[in-house]
């Protein structure tokens, strides 16, 4: 399993586990179809919806260690 980080790109979390959507959805992060998505990391994400990354960060890595 690989581990998820901050500097990995949305669209390469997704490509790992597509559930975790969910978690970003859950988040806050209602845009994963957007075209800044694909270009975003998931720390820049957090910063423009004013999430904490590394809160959400373990809590993904969490899930996808199921």
């Amino acid at each position: 399993m690989k581990e998820i980080t901050k500097d990995m790109k949305i669209i390469e979390l997704l490509e790992i586990n597509e559930d975790l959507g969910e978690v970003l959805m859950e988040a806050g992060m209602h845009c994963l179809g957007c075209a800044a998505a694909h270009g975003e990391t998931i720390e820049q994400a957090c910063q423009v919806h004013g999430i904490d990354p590394d809160e959400l960060i373990e809590r993904l890595n969490f899930y996808n260690a199921g």
